[in-house]
């Protein structure tokens, strides 16, 4: 049994029959891997194609000319709807308050309280030159203030440091956006005392301080005409409408006031060693007092100057800038003349221009 075991080892058909399962069959298989690296190398000219990815970017050119969310285009159409929802809005309001104003008892109210209280006897008449003095520089500082304090504010990577010179390892460094705006609230202030000084001395504060409690529904009856504008009848040269009076004494003696304790609360004037003076004053509240007393600011000053134009310019102008009550041109060209001084203040508010004024009282450094 083991002689018929050779002849299947000699015989000739099977080893035809293991001839064509040999491994030449894997030499195939490595062209096939060396092609499948080919086109893996080759893949990159196949992605060239793809190099279009630029063209994701040229929709997005656009967004160069955007404006926080919207583009040019939808802010113009945002800026159309507002103000046509405004003048809509003011529409409605006029209508209303003509027709409330046209009901019996309001007419008698109007009788009653025509919108101006008598001042006191010995009230001056007129307004002083110094008043318009006045006028000019707190409209001066209280701009550059403004401007100042909104960059603060928004300030990540400030310019250049300002150290005192009396500082000890570095005690009181600020930026130099922060020494400017303190800076002009202490010249605020100290115009702000000079007026108030000159206010009393001259009898002016009898125009801008309430002397009867009939101020307030005179103040509601000017109100009142201001929005269906039918112009309370008024002569600012000798005495203003209630509403005014309460607008200024709000100004002059409150709102002014808390600017200057919340601003000297924020700054460095501030001792920083005081606890007790800490607790009883935390300055979370002066900063939360701070920024709307701002905003009151910017809201009077809006409608200050909206009402001065729409209530007889030349003769307003005149009265605040030239002393006089006169319906000439001469108020109005010393405002103007104030607006580029103002202008020109603001463009020079720089970095390069305000770093040698602050080495003056200081060190000004990165």
């Amino acid at each position: 049994m083991t002689r018929p075991a050779a002849p299947v080892a000699a015989s000739a058909p099977p080893a035809e029959r293991v001839a064509p399962a040999p491994a030449p069959p894997t030499p195939p298989a490595t062209p096939v891997a060396a092609s499948a690296s080919l086109p893996a190398r080759a893949e990159p000219p196949a992605a060239a194609p793809a190099t279009p990815a630029p063209a994701p970017s040229t929709p997005e050119k656009p967004s160069t000319f955007r404006f926080g969310q919207l583009t040019t285009g939808q802010w113009a159409g945002v800026s159309v709807v507002g103000v046509l929802a405004i003048i809509g809005a003011a529409t409605i309001v006029v209508q209303l308050t003509r027709w409330f104003l046209g009901l019996g008892f309001m007419q008698d109210f109007v009788a009653a309280y025509p919108g101006e209280t008598p001042l006191p006897e010995g009230a001056p008449v007129g307004l002083p030159a110094w008043l318009g003095w006045q006028h000019f520089f707190n409209v001066f500082l209280i701009v550059l203030i403004i401007r100042s304090g909104l960059r603060v504010r928004s300030e990540r990577r400030p310019p250049a440091y300002w150290t005192p010179r009396w500082s000890k390892g570095g005690q009181g460094r600020i930026s130099l956006t922060l020494w400017f705006h303190q800076s002009l609230d202490l010249l605020w202030f100290a115009n702000g005392l000079v007026f108030v000084v000159l206010l009393f001395a001259t009898g002016q504060w009898m125009r801008v301080v309430p002397t009867s409690w009939e101020v307030v529904p005179n103040a509601i009856s000017a109100l009142l005409q201001y929005l269906s504008l039918d112009w309370p009848l008024e002569n600012g040269w000798v005495n203003y409408n209630s509403l005014q009076v309460l607008a200024y004494f709000v100004t002059i003696f409150i709102a002014a006031p808390l600017a200057a304790i919340t601003g000297v609360r924020m700054s460095g004037l501030w001792p920083k060693g005081a606890a007790n003076l800490n607790r009883a004053y935390p300055v979370e509240w002066a900063r939360a007092v701070h920024f709307p007393v701002m905003l009151y600011f910017v809201g009077f000053i809006v409608v200050h100057v909206t009402l001065v134009f729409l209530t007889g310019a030349l003769r307003n102008l005149n009265h605040m800038y030239a002393a006089r009550d006169a319906d000439d041109w001469l108020g109005f060209w010393i405002f103007v003349a104030s607006l580029v001084v103002i202008a020109a203040a603001w463009v020079a508010a720089r970095p390069s221009v305000l770093a040698p004024i602050a080495g003056l009282f200081g060190k000004v450094g990165r």
